[in-house]
């Protein structure tokens, strides 16, 4: 029985392949994703059923207009503390209200679609995911800015990087992909390197990073940007899933984007696919032919073999990602590559994400500024404007740019110059990134930001490594979480320090070193990298961490108790309780709690405490006392007030 592809169908309904999922649901017409196949007969029901529904539906008198609802976009993969960030309200209280929906989320774990829900319900507005970003360091391009407006919002490219193992093709790949489907092809055209590259296919863009896979998502997620939003992971059928492979995989994972595996090579002589597919099932990429929900496709980067077919399946998911961008709104985007040019001075390579970025505009990144002189885009053409989506190379920054940095437009040079100044006075010229360290661990839970110890693991070999993994897990409980961000075998790597910088994570090494250039960056980001020769020693750092994370024991005394008999009123107003003590003392600086019989009407503290005229410090049972609350007043005669003190007792993990 011939089949159809999910997409395929889509494509000749002319509607998206999201659309046509939730038709397919509510038609009871099993398709788990827009890569399911079936029968041509079903799809011709499909067809059928939807041209009658056209037909029949009949004209809707205008709708009364309704309040509008905010809407606020944050960035896939964000955390509950971004979210919050996003929505402008207390990280505790967003904590709180999923917490009493029964999400058991801290502030640091990251949010679900369910998660979205609960808290747009709970503040009134709607949440979706985007393109939101962080605002770590450079003025934020996203988060939820007043001047983007969903109906002014249009489809953007995608924005692709490609990962793997070293020598598995994907320079070759990229390269091929340049050559076979240059956006704006011209004679004698010169590729201009610009740190992306910009690609059609069936008349669509698509935006592809030069920079190497690891760093699209390290260095540029470390200081809030979150520029990719799909990963190709290029695994070559001749070898198999690498060391390379798998640290992609964690690095991708960590970004929270899509995966779209590129079987690379399959133009080699007995090459084995299917091995291929069983060994990234192995590791959670589950092919979709499978049941899993991971596009594969074989390519052979050498021939142009299923490249074709690799952008077509690029442009599928994120056409389910629904990646939008209002090119009206106020100029913001990425820095991804910056240097100092010998003719131009210092340039910047960025990616609009909103707005229209135009030669003379005044742009503002977190070290410098720049008024647009020139835009160079990938192909070395001069141009006056570049919409969201487009990488352009930029001329007429003060001083270099950081890379993984954010810009933003502003209304003028005098405007950019004066943030910069009341930056420095604010911070000084140089801070360096605060990290997570193991120290800090009880005081972030504190705070509400961290309940969840992310580690990157690297030992000596895979015995030590797994026995290690193995020992911290053991240590998780319901309360205090452990992820393992990534882990390997060998030297503690560049590679491994930027992942921890992206992830907020700490690196601990068993029996291994680490290497110069990851301590020198290391220390510039501020990551805790850790070395242990003992494993012991190592295990008992993480148990301490995590025990920091407990919430201690909280045990309540009361100390003394008193009856409000008299109220006198203050001549310049509020009211004070005349008290005699019954029991224990009235101290100053206890906890107090008022009832009324079985009600409890006010916790909290004393604003004073005296005899007759005199402050005291406390009161003995047996004697009268006035006393004044904080923030309470609406006492009576016969009220009891309590007097209490709190301690807290730390526990472990047993």
């Amino acid at each position: 029985m011939n089949k159809i592809r999910v997409y395929e169908l889509a494509k000749l309904l002319k509607m998206s392949a999201k659309d046509l999922m939730e038709v397919l649901e509510k038609l009871g017409i099993e398709a788990k994703t827009h890569m399911s196949s079936i029968d041509v007969e079903t799809a011709k029901l499909v067809e059928d059923m939807l041209k009658k529904e056209d037909a029949s539906a009949p004209s809707k008198a205008a709708p009364a207009p309704q309040r509008a609802v905010r809407r606020v976009s944050v960035a896939k993969g964000a955390t509950v503390a971004e979210l919050a960030k996003a929505l402008g309200v207390p990280v505790g209280d967003a904590v709180s209200k999923l917490v009493k929906a029964s999400k058991m989320l801290s502030a640091s774990d990251r949010a679900d679609d369910e998660a979205l829900l609960i808290l747009g319900e709970a503040y009134g507005v709607e949440l979706e995911w985007g393109d939101g970003a962080s605002d770590q360091g450079g003025p934020a391009p996203s988060a939820s800015p007043e001047d983007v407006r969903p109906e002014r919002m249009v489809p953007r490219p995608p924005v692709v990087t490609v990962m793997g193992h070293v020598d598995h093709g994907k320079t070759t790949l990229l390269d091929t992909i340049r050559r076979t489907n240059r956006a704006a092809k011209e004679a004698g055209g010169i590729t201009q390197h610009i740190g992306a590259s910009l690609v059609e296919h069936g008349g669509r863009r698509i935006v592809f990073l030069d920079t190497p896979g690891h760093e699209a998502f390290t260095t540029l997620r470390a200081r809030g940007a979150k520029v990719t939003d799909v990963a190709v992971l290029v695994v070559a059928a001749d070898d198999g899933v690498m060391p390379q492979t798998e640290e992609a995989i964690s690095h991708a994972r960590a970004a929270g984007v899509p995966i779209v595996v590129a079987i690379n090579k399959i133009d080699k002589p007995g090459v084995d696919v299917e091995r291929v597919k069983r060994q990234l099932s192995e590791r959670g990429l589950i092919p979709e032919e499978w049941g899993g929900d991971t596009v594969m496709v074989p390519v052979s980067a050498k021939t142009g073999k299923g490249v074709e077919e690799l952008l077509e399946m690029i442009l599928l998911v994120a056409d389910m990602l629904e990646l939008k961008a209002d090119p009206h709104a106020l100029p913001r985007g990425y820095i991804i590559e910056s240097r100092l040019d010998k003719g131009r001075g210092p340039v910047g390579s960025v990616i609009v994400q909103h707005g229209t970025l135009r030669v003379g505009d005044v742009v503002l990144t977190s070290n410098t500024y720049a008024k647009v002189r020139s835009m160079l885009d990938d192909r070395g053409n001069y141009v006056k404007e570049a919409p969201p989506g487009t990488p352009v190379e930029v001329s007429g920054f003060e001083e270099v740019p950081v890379a993984g940095d954010t810009f933003v437009k502003v209304s003028s040079e005098r405007e950019a110059k004066a943030i910069l100044e009341s930056k420095k006075e604010q911070t000084g010229e140089a801070v360096k990134p605060s990290r997570v360290r193991l120290e800090d661990l009880y005081r972030r839970l504190q705070e509400g930001e961290a309940k969840q110890l992310r580690l990157i693991l690297k030992a000596d070999t895979q015995g030590s490594l797994e026995a290690i993994e193995s020992s911290i897990r053991k240590m998780a409980r319901d309360e205090v979480g452990v992820e393992v961000v990534h882990k390997g075998i060998g030297n503690v790597s560049e590679s491994d320090v930027m992942l921890a910088a992206a992830s907020d994570a700490i690196v601990l090494g068993f029996n291994v070193q680490v290497e110069k250039a990851a301590s020198r960056l290391a220390e510039d980001e501020g990551v805790d990298v850790r070395t242990y020769r003992i494993i012991y020693e190592m295990l008992d750092d993480v148990k301490a961490a995590l025990e920091g994370l407990l919430e201690p024991e909280r045990k309540e005394e009361v100390v003394g108790k008193a009856e409000i008999r008299a109220i006198f009123k203050l001549p310049k107003g509020g009211k004070v309780a005349g008290c005699y003590v019954l029991e224990g003392f009235a101290r100053r600086n206890a906890s107090v709690r008022v009832r009324r019989g079985k009600e409890i009407l006010y916790e909290g503290r004393l604003a004073s405490l005296k005899r007759f005229k005199d402050d005291v410090r406390e009161v003995a049972s047996g004697f009268e006392c006035g006393m004044a609350f904080e923030g309470f007043q609406d006492f009576q005669e016969g009220d009891l007030v309590e007097f209490f003190v709190v301690s807290e007792t730390r526990r472990t993990l047993g």
